[in-house]
C-alpha cells in the first residue's frame, strides 16, 4: 500500500487553483520559485503570503487527492478510541483518528501531501485500512486541545 495519496495525483495543486480563478499564473510561478528555495509545501507558501484562504486550499487539495474535507467542530469524538493511538501521532504528526468500523479507521489530517504522518497513522491502524479526511489547521488545533484536556483528566484520575 502506498503511504500517500500523493502518488495518484493527476493534476497539480497550482493548476487546480488557477482553474478555479483563485490564483494567477504569475502568483503561482513566484510561489514555486520560493518553494525551490525553502522546500516548503506550496499550500503553506500560498497561505503565508495571503494569496488564498485555507478553505480554498482544502477544497483544492480535496479535489487533487480525492480526500473529503470534514469539520471537527461539533463532531463527537470517542476519546477512549483515540487513546489507543500514540500521543506522538496526534500531537507531533497532527493525525487525529476520528472514527472506526470493522475494516477502516478514519484519520483527520491537515496536509495530504505530507507522507510521514500518513505512514505513522498506517502503522498505528493495526491492520485496518486507513481513510483520510482533511481538516483546517484551526480545527485540528482545537481538537488537539480537546484531546489534551481529556488526557489531563484521565491522568489525574489514575493518581487519585
Amino acid at each position: 500500500m502506498s503511504p500517500s495519496p500523493a502518488h495518484n495525483i493527476q493534476r497539480r495543486l497550482g493548476e487546480i487553483l488557477i482553474g478555479k480563478g483563485l490564483l494567477t499564473q504569475l502568483q503561482l510561478e513566484a510561489a514555486l520559485e520560493r518553494q525551490k528555495r525553502t522546500k516548503e509545501f506550496l499550500g503553506a507558501i500560498l497561505l503565508k503570503n495571503n494569496l488564498i484562504e485555507e478553505k480554498c486550499l482544502l477544497e483544492a487539495l480535496s479535489e487533487q487527492c480525492g480526500i473529503p474535507v470534514i469539520s471537527l467542530k461539533n463532531r463527537y469524538i470517542d476519546w477512549e478510541f483515540v487513546k489507543q493511538f500514540s500521543p506522538e501521532l496526534i500531537l507531533d504528526y497532527k493525525c487525529l483518528p476520528v472514527e472506526k468500523d470493522d475494516w477502516t479507521v478514519t484519520v483527520a489530517i491537515t496536509n495530504p501531501l505530507d507522507v510521514w504522518p500518513i505512514k505513522k497513522a498506517e502503522e498505528e491502524a493495526r491492520g485496518l485500512k486507513l481513510k483520510l479526511a482533511l481538516v483546517s489547521e484551526e480545527e485540528m488545533r482545537e481538537a488537539i486541545e480537546r484531546y489534551r484536556e481529556f488526557m489531563r483528566k484521565n491522568t489525574s484520575k489514575i493518581f487519585k
